[in-house]
């Protein structure tokens, strides 16, 4: 994988991932930026914390690449902010995509959508901007995926899903064939999803139920 300099976005225990990753492919990195000071000046897997986001401002669009290094807990905002604001100013977002990991030949991937090690995606399926496809996640055939979404370690995605933006599905969770997953909702870890989820809520439990808006 070919590619400009890059800076990731973010200190935390994703853009640990994401540097291993970047490393195998022998790209570039000139250093992380992190709105916390006191990681300013330090490495993290030798790469050096060079300060605030607004760094960035000083290369370049054309010259470099940004990785979105700010990993999801449950909610997707500060994630997505940080992706539209630099598109904004028209920097744009590598795809990461692990070489352990499995995609069918068709798969369609928008920017800076990231696919971890021990990911499965199957044909037909759609993935949106910014969103993570986390490791040994399974997504089978023909599942929409919209931006901003966080697929978490283990999860599986059954056939013809479709997952509106920046919906959060936890570890081990298990989404069954056809259900529609709206906008902004979390599925938590180990649930099993039967049937449709309305925008903005919580499920959890197997079978997963709507615990909290919001």
């Amino acid at each position: 994988m070919k590619s400009k300099p890059v800076i990731i976005l973010g200190a935390g225990g994703h853009s640990k991932v994401l540097i291993d990753l970047l490393k195998y492919y022998n790209i570039t990195i000139i250093g992380i930026t992190d709105p916390d000071s006191s990681l300013h000046g330090k490495s993290i897997m030798g790469v050096p914390v060079i300060g605030n986001d607004h760094l960035v401002l000083e290369y370049h669009p054309d010259t470099i690449l940004l990785v979105n290094g700010i990993g999801l807990t449950g909610q997707t905002s500060r994630r997505k902010q940080i992706f539209e604001a630099f598109k904004k100013q028209n920097y744009c977002f590598l795809n990461v995509v692990h070489p352990n990991s499995v995609l069918a030949s068709d798969v369609k991937t928008a920017e800076g959508v990231q696919i971890m090690a021990g990911a499965v995606i199957q044909t037909g399926t759609v993935i949106g901007a910014n969103t993570i496809i986390n490791t040994r996640a399974s997504i089978d055939h023909e599942c929409i995926i919209g931006s901003h979404v966080h697929i978490a370690p283990g999860a599986t995605i059954c056939g013809g899903v479709t997952i509106e933006d920046s919906v959060f599905i936890g570890a081990g969770a298990t989404v069954i064939q056809g259900v529609h997953l709206g906008a902004n909702s979390i599925v938590a870890a180990g649930a099993v999803v039967t049937c449709d989820v309305p925008e903005g809520v919580i499920v959890m439990g197997v079978p997963a139920k709507v615990v909290e808006k919001e």
